[in-house]
Parts: C-alpha cells; sequence; structure tokens
C-alpha cells in the first residue's frame, strides 16, 4: 500500500480521542467538538483525504455529494465527493472518480 494512499482507518484514528478546536472548517489547526446530534465527517481521497469535519445538527442530515472547488492561477479543478454508508456514527465521503471525457477520436464513425 501506497504511504499517500486514501485511508479510512487514518481519518478514523483523527476522530477518536482529539480535542478540536473552531478553527478546523478554515483549515487551521484542529477541528471543532462535534456536539449532541452534530454529524462528524470524514474524507477518503483527493485533496481532502483524512480531512474530518463537523456538521452542526441545526444545518441538518449530511448533504448526499460535496463539491471542493480549488481555485488558483491556472485552471480550477473540481472534486466531487459522495456520501457512503456511516461508519460508526461517522459521515464518509469518498472522492468520485473523473468522469471520462470522449475524446474526437472516439466520437468520429469509421
Amino acid at each position: 500500500m501506497r504511504r499517500n494512499a486514501p485511508t479510512l482507518f487514518r481519518a478514523e484514528q483523527r476522530a477518536k480521542g482529539i480535542h478540536l478546536s473552531e478553527n478546523t472548517a478554515a483549515g487551521i489547526g484542529a477541528q471543532p467538538d462535534p456536539g449532541a446530534g452534530d454529524a462528524v465527517l470524514l474524507f477518503v481521497g483527493g485533496p481532502l483525504d483524512g480531512r474530518m469535519d463537523v456538521r452542526p445538527a441545526e444545518q441538518g442530515e449530511p448533504l448526499p455529494t460535496i463539491t471542493h472547488v480549488y481555485l488558483h492561477d491556472g485552471p480550477k479543478v473540481v472534486h466531487r465527493y459522495d456520501l457512503g454508508p456511516s461508519t460508526g456514527g461517522a459521515a464518509v465521503y469518498t472522492l468520485r472518480p473523473p468522469a471520462r471525457k470522449n475524446s474526437h477520436e472516439d466520437s468520429v464513425a469509421e
């Protein structure tokens, strides 16, 4: 297994025993403590691999799909994460494989 391969185990280990602060959503330090009814979100794969976030109960159930857009000097980079079955009380989002784009050669009839 690659050392930096996506792993739910690594995300679950982060979720255990770590007291989190409010700065995590901004990517600073640790994440907020989940309260009663809050959803713990774990991300597997892509740029959010290993991230754990908390969705407050007042925001409702976790969304079926989350889109992460990375803006920089080049073209924007879009990753989509799909909600999978929950494990151990946490919602697990897995990176959606990239969509296959038809090339010009695929669309030309022979």
